[in-house]
């Protein structure tokens, strides 16, 4: 008997281990909640592509395969020509169901059938670039900052880009979309429009007096939201099923503000109203009930979407490999795809267990960031509004931007820490109104916790008092000597300690600079003129401007995520512009590492 029972306790014991370790893997949304969420379909050629993407990675040399590459191929013929000689083409036995394709016949068969990513894209000098146009960084007095900041300022050219007519001709050939106006893809293999790089890359061509090719930026986001009802993640078709933070309305502003085309505002309203929409309504839509009995209505990030991402289908599929059941499967490619919707993929923000992807819950997070943007979309909205005379519209989304705001103060802000928090949704809880649980609150500190600083130039309420949240900031540990690092854990992911990104730094800085206050406009400079050193250092090394930083050390360059570190690169040169044009850089002042 005693022998039985010690058999009973031992088999008890295995099984808990195994059902703990099953639960550190699960997705944490229950499939009971997102059953019957809704999905966007794919395409054929999106299909087609990511079959041969998986095919393609068990030939190519793994350090230099990028899933991301396969998808973004134009076909030289027709899918079907395209598809059976694909088909056809001769395999071994191996790993894949299907066999392997020797290295060999996959090479000649991409070769004849293919041609190189960002073929469909041609390149087109901007019409408005100037080498040095008038009136270019007045405050820049430096030499060697001024040389390297019309360095950086030439960028524009090279990555200026137009859509080939054989996208416009033949679209079932591509996956990239048929935009109508001239580009500025970010660099290196992001080849194609992306929706939130294009605020700070407005931002930077507005200080190269680039007020055409940057009104072409905002004209290419306007056909999207026309034709798919919001601007995408990305100018690719496969990215339909998500978009980025919503920051289009931003880009007219900063446009309108720069320029005083009414007629341009005019045009960008409609999809203005669009954009709300979309974040404000369905799945994105999320009702909180506070301590009050209050109702409160917060948004969030939700991709229409429960499949491999196709640009990376065979990532996805390898880190979901561990999930026993189809429906958990599902799950945990829409939060995957949701996290990318953020901008931030990926972070440990978004996970229960930083160190397993798998515990990736985006859908469960109601983000402080993006009710920032969108409580400066509704001020924007009313703004605009105001200015064409259509009150109406003007009311109610300044209605809409308090009614944020007060959620915002309900749901998000801590008093204690001085910061807005994310708040997390119970895993179980499907009911259409939650109540609020302050234990809900997320009190790890990510740079995401200030963001609504950013809205200080433009926020209503100015009885608060700033001092808290700077005070708060200053010992946040979130300042490095090289910038604002994203988090304050070293996760192994790009969207934490110790990369610090462009975007950030800049929203964080402009907050700084409008709080009214002599120690914010002083940290601000201070933390402007760290970022532009470890710039200028990082672009003396690798001639290049970089797509994140390593802020722990002057001049390093970022690390980290599912792709290599990438140069070119659009935000960044926006941002190094813009502080550039807001602090300049005196004569006898040097540049580089101290």
């Amino acid at each position: 008997m005693a022998s039985s029972y010690h058999l009973f306790l031992s088999t008890l014991l295995i099984l808990l281990i195994f059902s703990c370790a099953a639960a550190a893997v699960s997705p944490a949304v229950a499939d009971s909640c997102t059953a019957g969420s809704p999905t966007e379909d794919s395409t054929p050629l999106v299909s087609f592509l990511q079959r041969v993407q998986s095919a393609a990675r068990t030939s190519a040399d793994p350090k230099s395969f990028d899933p991301k590459s396969y998808v973004d191929l134009p076909l030289k013929h027709d899918l079907k020509v395209t598809e059976s000689a694909f088909d056809n083409l001769p395999r071994v036995p191996g790993a894949a169901a299907q066999g392997v394709v020797p290295y060999f016949y996959m090479r000649e068969f991409l070769k004849k059938y293919f041609g190189k990513p960002g073929d469909d894209l041609v390149y087109v000098e901007p019409k408005d670039y100037s080498p040095e146009p008038e009136g270019f960084l007045p405050k820049v007095k430096n030499h060697k900052v001024r040389v390297w900041a019309l360095e950086v300022h030439s960028l524009w050219k090279n990555l200026s880009r137009r859509v080939s007519d054989d996208v416009k001709e033949r679209p079932d050939r591509h996956t990239l979309l048929p935009l109508p106006e001239p580009v500025i893809i970010p660099g290196s293999r992001f080849k194609e429009v992306y929706y939130w790089d294009s605020y700070w890359i407005v931002r930077g061509l507005l200080v190269s007096k680039m007020y055409d090719t940057a009104k072409s930026i905002v004209s290419n986001l306007l056909w999207l939201v026309d034709t798919y009802g919001h601007p995408l993640n990305g100018a690719r078709i496969y990215y339909k099923n998500r978009s980025q933070p919503p920051l289009l309305s931003s880009m007219v502003m900063e446009i309108y503000t720069k320029t005083g085309d009414l007629e341009f505002v005019k045009r960008s309203l409609p999809a203005l109203l669009k954009v709300h929409s979309f974040w404000t309504s369905g799945v994105h839509k999320v009702t909180i009930r506070d301590l009050r009995g209050r109702k409160h209505s917060l948004s969030r990030y939700y991709a229409n979407w429960n499949s491999p991402r196709p640009e990376s289908t065979t990532i996805d599929e390898d880190q979901a490999s561990s999930l026993s059941s189809p429906s958990d499967k599902k799950v945990f490619y829409r939060e995957v795809a949701s996290a990318a919707e953020t901008g931030w993929d990926f972070s440990s923000r978004w996970m229960r267990n930083s160190s397993v992807i798998t515990t990736l819950s985006t859908t469960l997070i109601i983000p402080v960031d993006l009710n920032a943007y969108l409580y400066r979309v509704e001020l924007d909205i009313a703004f605009f509004a105001k200015k064409l005379g259509q009150h109406h519209t003007y009311k109610n989304y300044l209605k809409s931007s308090k009614a944020r705001q007060s959620a915002m103060r309900s749901i998000l802000w801590n008093k204690e820490m001085s910061q807005w928090l994310d708040y997390w949704l119970n895993s179980d809880d499907c009911q259409d109104v939650h109540q609020f649980e302050a234990k809900n609150q997320n009190a790890n500190i990510y740079v995401s916790n200030f963001i609504p600083m950013w809205n200080w130039k433009h926020a209503s309420g100015k009885d608060e008092d700033r001092s808290p949240i700077l005070r708060s900031f200053e010992v946040s540990g979130l300042i490095q000597p090289a910038g604002i690092s994203t988090s304050l854990l070293n996760s192994g992911h790009q969207w934490d300690l110790p990369n610090g990104w462009a975007p950030m730094q800049h929203m964080i800085i402009e907050g700084l600079s409008n709080s009214g206050s002599e120690t914010g406009s002083l940290l601000a400079e201070k933390i402007a003129v760290s970022w532009i050193r470890t710039n200028y250092a990082a672009y003396k090394t690798t001639g290049a401007m970089q797509e994140k930083y390593d802020v722990e050390s002057c001049g390093k360059v970022g690390g980290g995520g599912e792709y290599v570190p990438q140069t070119g690169f659009g935000w960044s040169n926006g941002v190094l512009l813009a502080l550039l044009e807001e602090y300049g850089w005196p004569s006898e002042k040097e540049i580089g590492c101290n």
